[in-house]
């Protein structure tokens, strides 16, 4: 892939991640479960992983962390998300590199919805002071895995579909 053409390929998923964090953030939150979201960020994450090198990725990521904050969030928000999204990076890099031929796209993204939540509640224990918040692990967990396969069946569909276009036929 050429560099330019890379370069705006990096933009279009840092930009499609934003609209996605900012439309989640006005999602009414349906869940039982208080704070879970469907992390529609995280599908441009999961893209990434599997269209561009592991640094191109966590770029994508880096970039989607630091901009979601300072359009719509705080410090704090930013730390939890950071823990999180970078948690999920490297267990979803380590997950995609080692067990390749045994877990499909779809595993990668679950893994890395649990490990994202596994993040963020360490975080949260951080901040209280008391790790009984890990108690709420378990219930996040299954909401986590739940959505983690909804981004990597959507993920999987995009992939997929990627293919078809020459431009991406060497890469993917």
């Amino acid at each position: 892939m050429k560099r330019s053409r890379k370069i705006v390929y990096i933009g279009l998923l840092v930009s499609q991640a934003l609209v996605l964090h900012i439309f989640e953030n006005m999602i009414p939150v349906p869940f039982v479960t208080p704070g879970a979201k469907l992390g529609l960020a995280n599908l441009v994450t999961v893209l990434a992983l599997y269209t561009l090198s592991k640094k191109e990725a966590l770029l994508v990521l880096f970039l989607r962390l630091t901009l979601g904050s300072i359009f719509g969030g705080s410090l704090s928000a930013f730390m939890y998300s950071a823990a999180g999204g970078i948690l999920s990076f490297l267990s979803m890099v380590f997950i995609k590199e080692v067990f390749k031929d045994k877990i499909s796209i779809i595993g990668v993204s679950a893994s890395g919805a649990v490990f994202h939540n596994i993040g963020q509640i360490l975080v949260a224990s951080a901040i209280v002071h008391n790790i009984g918040v890990t108690l709420y692990l378990p219930v996040l967990s299954i909401v986590g895995i739940v959505t983690g396969i909804f981004i990597g069946i959507t993920s999987n569909y995009l992939v997929e579909h990627l293919k078809k276009i020459p431009y991406f036929k060497q890469v993917t």
